[in-house]
């Protein structure tokens, strides 16, 4: 890494959040990678050596995944070096971000919040969306047939507090159903499970249900799961938020051209996923194999990729939602987000392309 990387600081305080976890935790363990060889004889973006971009080595992480695979994003630095860190949890990568080791990254947008919550707005700006949808309810087909059968049932969610579980605890709630959303016992037993051994937990028979986004919805279908709700239907338009980029505030201020930069090489990745699904889905699954060290079956792959959707749009009216339902739960305090997004450096990028601004639901940066 540059010898400009500011010196990490353990920020001990993200453990305390009531709302940690992540909108979709990773299967690769926490990593830096040497990153990319600048491109010869271009000059630096804003006279730096490198960028640090941070993402999950996760489907939800498809713009970043594809975008590092076809270098996009180092050819939009030129003779600045894209340089990667991978995640599997959100609060890991919002301490990356306060400390510097990162300058901008992939995330979803319960840390996105706790994040800025808990720094009072001083260390984050979301800069752009990245990928809605891609969450389902799969469960035991042999014990629950119906929505109505999931009361008394033991469902799995990722991590108390996480993007999923307040999503679940909201739509028990919907139903008539009560749950104390800390211990997660009551009319249905929330059973909160890391992703990467949920498939092992349904497998044995220990929950009989899944709220989780992809892929580990897909896997436990593999596993003879039942899709029995995707997500998406609760949502106006189907589309709600699943991933966003972030920015350390900090960056954004001094190094404005090279968060353009990296947010134009997203824009191009969501375009080019758009237009070659195949090549694409290959692509984030080559990279998911060097992140990870194991690809994705097609048989967990296929289905996967069609339940997401990249977005440049941060759909930050769902984010909204999403932190009142958490507020709601009684997980999350009445938060001030005013000023959490800065899509002004998006906006231009659109623009420059013909494509529509997208809005920032009245919580944009003044």
């Amino acid at each position: 890494m540059s010898a400009r990387r500011a010196p990490r600081r353990t920020l001990a305080v993200l453990a305390a959040l009531p709302l940690l976890a992540l909108a979709a935790c990773g299967y690769g363990s926490q990593a830096e990678d040497s990153g990319e060889h600048a491109v010869a004889g271009a000059p630096k973006v804003d006279g730096l050596d490198s960028v640090r971009i941070g993402y999950f080595g996760n489907l939800t992480h498809a713009t970043a995944l594809v975008g590092r695979h076809e270098g996009l994003f180092q050819k939009e630095l030129g003779g600045t070096r894209a340089e990667y860190a991978t995640f599997n949890a959100g609060p890991s990568e919002i301490e990356a971000l306060n400390s510097g080791s990162i300058d901008i990254g992939w995330i979803g947008p319960s840390p996105a919040v706790n994040g800025y919550v808990k720094a009072r707005g001083k260390n984050l700006r979301i800069v752009s969306g990245s990928a809605s949808g891609g969450v389902k309810l799969v469960v035991d087909p042999k014990k629950i047939a119906s929505l109505k059968d999931v009361k008394g049932k033991k469902i799995a969610t990722p991590q108390l507090g996480n993007t999923q579980d307040v999503a679940f605890l909201h739509w028990a709630e919907d139903q008539g159903w009560k749950v104390d959303a800390e211990s997660g016992k009551g009319d249905v037993s929330v059973v909160r499970t890391d992703n990467k051994i949920t498939p092992d937990a349904y497998r044995s028979g220990s929950i009989d249900g899944a709220w989780v986004p992809e892929p580990t919805a897909s896997k436990l279908v593999a596993e003879g799961g039942k899709v029995l709700l995707d997500e998406s239907s609760l949502w106006p338009g189907e589309k709600f938020v699943i991933t966003n980029v972030v920015v350390s505030q900090r960056f954004l201020k001094e190094h404005p051209k090279a968060v353009e930069a990296v947010l134009r090489a997203s824009v191009k990745a969501n375009r080019w996923i758009t237009a070659h699904e195949g090549r694409a889905k290959a692509a984030a699954n080559a990279q998911l194999e060097a992140d990870t060290g194991k690809p994705l079956p097609a048989a967990v792959l296929d289905p996967a990729w069609r339940s997401l959707a990249v977005t440049d749009d941060p759909l930050a009216a769902t984010l909204r939602t999403q932190a009142g339902h958490a507020v709601q739960a009684g997980l999350l305090g009445s938060p001030d987000l005013t000023g959490i997004y800065d899509l002004g450096p998006l906006n231009k990028i659109l623009k420059a392309e013909g494509a529509p601004a997208v809005d920032d639901a009245g919580l944009g940066a003044e």
